[in-house]
């Protein structure tokens, strides 16, 4: 039985559980006259022994799942080894990679060797031999499971507490999971930016003005060295982000302001939608406007004003991605004007103050925290966007502060590092790393400071 087969049962197994869960329990009592001697309803009944039937068949099947290749791959492998059909450990990659290939039908089974065929044919054999234990595994643990949780129904039995308990267990879980799979990146491109600074000197890499990763891949090899100076991806990534943050922050505060403070409903119930379409186009969508549109656009007009604009600048990237983001800053910052009380709004009415002056005396100094973080949000989306700058500032890193010429960004330096076939023991590789790693440090301090103002801000106000 496959998996989604088997989930399936699983959950039609514990809605059963469920069920006679929760009528043993009223049974217990005599029916739902009895109702009052139970400690918990027997909803919570009903729903412990459904757990007690599903998570451990669950459990087993993650568990079954991450080790049932491992363990048929080393069982085929020993028997490999037993009829010496391979002896290097190359050879026997090579042998196993024909093997999977065989099975997943990308090489008909009649154009490979006698041995991958009975190799084939005994994996295949193993994977159903797995499978049939697989499914009988999880019926005994169902009704094991069911057994066990009726038993113990008794009407002072603490199921809501035990539910509550399980679920609190499931969501300390999902954060750990969230906190693990955030220091496994942290840990993985930290390794790999290590391996690259024993090649490159830190300070190369941070301060150096040339960027030429390209290097020879053997000794024997006629090629370029290498220059990872990213200093022009490092600005060339601060001028593209700034462009579209002086276009999106006013844009999509003010837009904000107005739709919370100023627009009638009628107004604001096509207006906010229609904006917050923008943040749903795809970024390659974006990307053919700002090449084909705006990029002709702007070379146009710096022509005739005698000003010379690449067909590729740092310009046009900048006010498209800023256009994109809009969406970013003003849903959030709408949604942080509009929580604001009323209350306050009225005091300051009291006092005298115009609509203008409560605005920005009150309700932007109250809100103000949920604002910023909006723009640390539109900046982070911006810092991290790739289509757009591939496709309207080029790939040339050019060590240059006017925005009319042609930049790229360290993203799209990662994604150019990382196409294609690629030794990940070359320091054109392992550049891509580092890279990541100065990007993960720079969210870091916009983070921290996004935080130092929200509580700073939050405790005036509380």
């Amino acid at each position: 039985m496959s998996y989604s087969a088997l989930l399936l049962l699983i959950v039609a197994l514990a809605i059963v559980g469920y069920w006679l869960g929760k009528y043993r329990a009223l049974a217990q009592v005599g029916g739902g006259k009895g109702i009052r001697r139970l400690h918990s309803l027997p909803s919570y009944h009903g729903l412990r022994a459904a757990l007690w039937v599903a998570l451990p068949c669950v459990l087993l099947l993650v568990l079954w799942g991450m080790s049932q290749e491992t363990l048929i791959t080393s069982m085929v492998k020993g028997h490999l080894a037993d009829q010496q059909l391979a002896t290097d450990a190359t050879q026997v990659g090579l042998f196993m990679n024909d093997v999977h290939n065989v099975l997943s039908g990308a090489i008909p089974a009649e154009g490979a060797s006698e041995a991958v065929q009975a190799a084939a044919s005994e994996y295949q054999q193993l994977r159903s031999i797995g499978a049939r234990a697989r499914t009988g595994m999880v019926l005994i643990l169902c009704a094991a499971g069911f057994w066990l949780a009726r038993r113990r129904i008794t009407p002072e039995l603490r199921a809501r507490n035990a539910v509550e308990s399980i679920g609190e267990k499931a969501l300390l879980l999902c954060s750990m999971i969230a906190i693990f799979v955030t220091v496994g990146i942290l840990l993985s491109v930290l390794y790999e930016s290590i391996l690259f600074f024993r090649a490159v000197a830190p300070h190369k890499f941070l301060f150096g003005l040339t960027w030429s990763p390209q290097t020879a891949m053997r000794a024997d090899q006629v090629g370029s060295s290498g220059s990872f100076g990213a200093m022009p991806l490092f600005l060339g990534t601060m001028m593209i982000s700034g462009i579209a943050m002086l276009v999106a922050v006013p844009v999509g505060l003010y837009a904000a302001i107005y739709l919370a403070e100023y627009a009638n409903r009628r107004f604001r119930s096509w207006a906010k939608p229609l904006l917050e379409v923008l943040a749903g186009i795809p970024t390659v969508v974006y990307g053919f406007f700002a090449a084909l549109t705006m990029g002709p656009a702007l070379r146009s007009l710096g022509n005739a004003v005698g000003l010379e604009v690449a067909s590729e600048s740092a310009l046009a990237a900048g006010l498209v991605m800023g256009i994109m983001i809009i969406p970013f800053v003003s849903s959030l910052a709408d949604d942080m004007i509009t929580a604001v009380p009323q209350s306050l709004r009225d005091g300051a009415y009291a006092l005298g103050a115009t609509r203008s002056e409560t605005i920005k005396q009150v309700v932007l100094r109250v809100a103000l925290p949920g604002i910023v973080g909006g723009v640390l949000l539109a900046v982070s989306r911006a810092i991290g966007e790739t289509m757009i700058v591939v496709m309207a500032a080029g790939l040339a890193a050019n060590l240059t502060a006017n925005p009319l010429d042609a930049v790229t960004t360290v993203t799209v330096q990662i994604v150019t590092l990382l196409t294609g076939d690629q030794e990940f023991d070359s320091p054109k590789t392992l550049a891509a790393f580092a890279l990541g790693l100065v990007l993960f440090l720079v969210t870091l301090v916009l983070n921290i400071v996004a935080l130092y103002i929200v509580r700073k801000y939050r405790e005036q106000y509380e």
